[in-house]
C-alpha cells in the first residue's frame, strides 16, 4: 500500500534525491507549503503558513509521515504538525533549544562546557549596546535565529560592532517574528530558558580549527552519528567552499565528537529526529569546539551520500518519521569519496555569462554523477542574491565524486573552467579555493 509522505518546501532538487532512497516506489511524496514560501521569502507570515499546512494535511487521502530538510522555521513547524497528526516527533521544546543559538549555547555550557566558547546574549534594540558588551574583541555576532550565516559578522572593534548591530536591528525581524509566534505552541514553556527571544543576538568568542559535520539521528533515545563530513572554508576563511565525505579527521577525534553529541542531545531531550551537528578540531591543541546543532538532516549532503553510498540520507528522515530505526549508510556508491562545492565571488559584480543547459549536459556526459545547480543568471547583480553570508556570493553548487581528495579539487578546477562563469569584474580564478 502506498504511503503518503509530506515534505515541507519540496522542490525538484530534493524530489529527485527522494527517488534514490530504498523503497522509494512505496512512497508518494507531496509538497507541504510551497518552496517559495518557506525558503528565502521576504517575510514569514506564520499564521497563514501554518493554516495552509493544516489545510493541505486535512484534505490529503492519508498522512503517514511529515518530513523536512530546510532550516528554521521548517524545523519548528515539524514537531507542531506531527504532534497534531499523532506522528512520531521530537518535542517542540527540544527543537527550540537547537533553533535558538543562544539557548543552545546555554545548554552547551551545562552539558559539554569543555566544548563551549565564551558567549553572551545582546539586545539589538539596546540604546547603548557597547555598554552591554562583556566579551573582548574579536568575536562573532549573529542573530539567535537565522541560517546560512545570515547577518553573521566577525567583529574586530567598536565601529564594526555598532555598524553590525544597526544592520541586525534593521533585519532581525525576519526570523524573530516567526520564532516568537511558534513559541505559543510549547506544551512546557518552563523547560526552556526564561531569557532570550527571537530578536536576541548572540556574541561568542572566536573558535577555529578543522571544521566538520556529524550526520545522525535519535531513535527511541538512542543517539547514532553515522557519518562525518569535512567542511572546507574558502580563501576568506569564513565562507564555506566544500563539504567532503568521508572525513579525513583521525578516528579518535571523530569518536570524541560522537560522545559529546550523545551527551548534549540527551541533555536537551531531543528524540525521533535526524540531526546534524558541527564541530571544530584544533590539531595544535587537540581542542574540540561545538559550533552548532541543527535538528534536521543537511540537504547539502544529499547528493554526496547518493554518490558515495548509493542513496540520499532522506532515507534516514523517512525511517525516523515512520518510527523505524534506519539502516544507513551502505557502501553502494559510485565513488569512494564525494563532495559538494560552492563556488563563490568575494565582491559585488554583474553576471555576464552563465553556462547553458546544453553546455552543462555535455559536461555531465563526461561526468555522469555530476550535479550542477546554477544560482545566478546573466545580467544579475550578485548583491541581489538572497540568503547569502556577509562576505561572499555563492554562484552555484557542484556535486561530484572522485577517488581521493586531491582528485576532488583537481576536478573542481577543471569543471569550473568548463562551466566558464563570467562577471563584470576581474575575479580570482580559483573561485575561493585556497
Amino acid at each position: 500500500m502506498t504511503k503518503h509522505v509530506f515534505v515541507i518546501g519540496l522542490d525538484d532538487f530534493n524530489r529527485r534525491e527522494l527517488g534514490t532512497v530504498r523503497g522509494a516506489a512505496e512512497y508518494e511524496f507531496h509538497c507541504l507549503v510551497d518552496y517559495e514560501t518557506i525558503v528565502n521569502p521576504p517575510s514569514y507570515p506564520m499564521a497563514d503558513i501554518m493554516a495552509e499546512a493544516r489545510r493541505t494535511l486535512r484534505e490529503a487521502p492519508a498522512v503517514d509521515a511529515i518530513i523536512g530538510h530546510w532550516d528554521f522555521p521548517t524545523t519548528s513547524m515539524l514537531p507542531i504538525l506531527r504532534r497534531e497528526w499523532g506522528l512520531p516527533t521530537p518535542t517542540l521544546e527540544s527543537v527550540l533549544y537547537c533553533d535558538s543559538k543562544y539557548w543552545s549555547r546555554l545548554a552547551n555550557r551545562e552539558a559539554v562546557p569543555e566544548c563551549t566558547p565564551a558567549f553572551q546574549a545582546l539586545d539589538p534594540y539596546s540604546k547603548d549596546p557597547v555598554a552591554d558588551l562583556q566579551l573582548d574583541y574579536p568575536f562573532w555576532l549573529k542573530p539567535t535565529t537565522a541560517f546560512s550565516s545570515y547577518l553573521g559578522f566577525r567583529i574586530e572593534n567598536e565601529d564594526q560592532f555598532r555598524d553590525a548591530m544597526e544592520t541586525i536591528r534593521d533585519n532581525v525581524h525576519l526570523f524573530a517574528e516567526p520564532f516568537d509566534y511558534l513559541m505559543q505552541y510549547c506544551e512546557n514553556r518552563s523547560a526552556l530558558p526564561a531569557d532570550g527571544s527571537g530578536a536576541t543576538c548572540l556574541a561568542e568568542g572566536i573558535i577555529g580549527g578543522r571544521l566538520c559535520t556529524l550526520e545522525g539521528y535519535v531513535h527511541n533515545g538512542e543517539v547514532v552519528s553515522y557519518a562525518v563530513i569535512d567542511s572546507l572554508r574558502g580563501s576568506n576563511q569564513v565562507s564555506f567552499l566544500s563539504y567532503q565525505y568521508p572525513s579525513s579527521l583521525p578516528d579518535g577525534v571523530q569518536n570524541r565528537m560522537k560522545a559529546y553529541t550523545e551527551t548534549f542531545l540527551t541533555h536537551i531531550g531531543l528524540d525521533q529526529t535526524p540531526y546534524n551537528i558541527e564541530y571544530f578540531w584544533d590539531p595544535a591543541t587537540d581542542k574540540i569546539w561545538l559550533l552548532e546543532i541543527n535538528p534536521r538532516m543537511s540537504k547539502s549532503h544529499c547528493p554526496i551520500f547518493q554518490i558515495a553510498t548509493g542513496a540520499s540520507h532522506h532515507e534516514v528522515a523517512i525511517d525516523i518519521a515512520f518510527g523505524r530505526r534506519p539502516t544507513f549508510p551502505r557502501a553502494e556508491g559510485r565513488y569512494p569519496m564525494a563532495a559538494k562545492f560552492m563556488p563563490r565571488v568575494y565582491g559585488d559584480a554583474i553576471v555576464t555569462r552563465v553556462p547553458s543547459a546544453d553546455e552543462i549536459a555535455a559536461i555531465k556526459r563526461r561526468h555522469p554523477e555530476l550535479r550542477v545547480e546554477v544560482a545566478v543568471r546573466e545580467g544579475m547583480q550578485l548583491s541581489d542574491l538572497r540568503g547569502q553570508d556577509s562576505y561572499s556570493y555563492e554562484i552555484g553548487e557542484l556535486f561530484f565524486g572522485a577517488r581521493d581528495e586531491t582528485e576532488l579539487h583537481q576536478k573542481f578546477h577543471h569543471l569550473m573552467k568548463q562551466l566558464n562563469f563570467q562577471f563584470s569584474e576581474v575575479l580570482p580564478t580559483n573561485y575561493g579555493l585556497v
